[in-house]
C-alpha cells in the first residue's frame, strides 16, 4: 500500500511515519510538509509543500491510504480563525483531493467528544470534520477518537497535569476509560487500522483504542 500523510511533525503522526516505514504492508510512504524533516528512507517522499495552495499539489496526491494527523491547540495556533484552517480547512482540502483521485481509505485522527453541534469549539471543529470527511464517501473510512493522549517531552501544562491527575485515579480503579494513551501506541493503532477494519466508516471510540488491534 501506498500511503499518504499530513501532520507528520506532530507527536502522533511523527510515530505514525516511523510505523509505516517499518510495515512491509506500506511500499511508500508520502508525507506532506512545510520544510523538510530530515528523515531518510528509502520508501519515504517529501512534499514540501505551500498548505495556502492545496489544489496545486492534486496530482502528488495519489496513493492507497491517507492518514490526517494534523491538529493544533487554540494557543499554539494564536485564534479561532488559525485553529480552523489548521484542523478543518486543511485537513478537508486534502481529503476532498484524495478522493478525487481515488484515493480509497481515509484514516482521521480525530478527538473524544467531537462533534459538530457541540458547544467546545475544538470539539466542534473536529466533529465538522468528520462530517466533511464523512460527505466525501470514501470506500474505507476510519476515525479515531482517543481521549487525553501522553506526548513525549510535551510542553503542555494542563496537558501534563490532567495526564498526572487521570494516572492517579487510575492506579486505584477510577476513570479506567479515560487513562491515557501514549501517542507512540496509537501511531501502532492507526498503522494497523486500513489492513484489518472492512469497507465503509469505522469509527474507533476512546474505550475501543487500547483493545482495538
Amino acid at each position: 500500500m501506498k500511503a499518504l500523510v499530513i501532520g507528520a511533525t506532530g507527536s502522533t503522526g511523527e510515530f505514525l511515519v516511523d510505523q509505516l516505514l517499518e510495515d512491509a504492508a506500506y511500499t511508500s510512504v508520502t508525507i506532506f510538509v512545510r520544510r523538510s524533516i530530515g528523515k531518510q528512507h528509502p520508501k519515504l517522499t517529501e512534499q514540501i509543500i505551500d498548505f495556502s495552495n492545496i489544489d496545486s499539489y492534486k496530482d502528488v496526491i495519489i496513493g492507497d491510504v491517507f492518514f490526517s494527523c494534523l491538529g493544533t491547540t487554540l494557543k499554539a495556533a494564536g485564534s479561532k480563525e488559525n485553529q480552523t484552517k489548521i484542523d478543518f480547512d486543511i485537513p478537508a482540502t486534502f481529503a476532498r483531493l484524495a478522493r478525487e483521485n481515488a484515493v480509497p481509505s481515509f484514516v482521521l485522527l480525530s478527538a473524544y467528544g467531537a462533534a459538530a453541534k457541540s458547544k467546545v469549539f475544538y470539539s466542534q471543529i473536529k466533529g465538522k470534520l468528520e462530517d466533511k470527511i464523512a460527505e466525501l464517501d470514501f470506500p474505507q473510512y476510519i476515525i479515531f477518537k482517543p481521549g487525553l493522549l501522553s506526548r513525549v517531552g510535551t510542553d503542555r501544562l494542563g496537558e501534563k497535569i490532567m495526564d498526572n491527575l487521570l494516572r492517579a485515579a487510575n492506579a486505584i480503579g477510577l476513570f479506567r476509560k479515560f487513562k491515557p494513551l501514549a501517542t507512540t501506541i496509537l501511531a501502532k493503532k492507526l498503522a494497523i487500522a486500513p489492513k484489518v477494519l472492512p469497507n465503509g466508516t469505522s469509527i474507533i471510540e476512546l474505550d475501543r483504542i487500547f483493545s482495538f488491534g
